[in-house]
């Protein structure tokens, strides 16, 4: 079973992350920002992984250093529980639909850090979050993970269903992604011979 966890510590939050690949979809989350919280669980579900994220932070201020620091050590942790990424897909991508929103994932877990974000919100925050940091904790993911992601939103108008799509959507792309691949026989998926730097 392959997991993962981060602590992080700096004078504007603490965050602490527990992640497993091989979960049912569980999540414990708290960070203070609750349409944040409601994303990140849609992320473990529909990843299929079990994650645990206590977040303090200066939420007093606004939402950007809880939600940057979420995502790093998420990523963080991701990367820890990948290890060398031997015998993964590797390659994977998602459509989700959630009523009249469409968004694709595609993913890369490649050890190079990118993340190509294609999508528009028409109002600036939602609940809690301002809709500016959904990019933000994406990056901060993409980067502490290793991973190259593109996310696009291909249409739609309600900003709930818009953000809700693209969690589902990076969600089950990294589910299939991180899988062990069954014909790969614990190779690196690369002709480099490494993923993980």
């Amino acid at each position: 079973m392959r997991k993962g966890a981060c602590r992080r510590e700096t004078k504007e939050t603490q965050v602490a992350v527990s992640l497993v690949l091989e979960g049912s979809g569980r999540a414990e989350i708290t960070t203070g920002i609750g349409f944040f919280d409601h994303m990140l669980e849609q992320l473990a579900r529909h990843g299929g992984f079990d994650l645990t994220i206590q977040a303090k932070g200066d939420t007093h201020i606004d939402c950007h250093h809880t939600v940057e620091d979420v995502g790093l050590a998420l990523g963080t942790a991701f990367d820890d529980a990948l290890g060398t990424r031997a015998g993964i897909g590797r390659f994977a991508h998602a459509y989700i639909a959630m009523d009249e929103a469409l968004t694709r994932a595609v993913v890369d877990v490649s050890g190079r850090p990118y993340l190509v974000w294609k999508v528009r919100f028409s109002q600036p925050r939602l609940g809690d979050l301002d809709t500016e940091m959904i990019e933000h904790f994406f990056r901060s993911l993409a980067t502490r993970a290793k991973l190259t992601l593109h996310i696009e939103n291909l249409y739609g108008a309600n900003n709930h269903h818009i953000a809700e799509s693209a969690f589902k959507a990076v969600a089950r792309a990294l589910r299939k992604a991180v899988a062990c691949d069954p014909h790969a026989a614990g190779a690196i998926p690369s002709t480099k011979g490494i993923l993980n730097e």
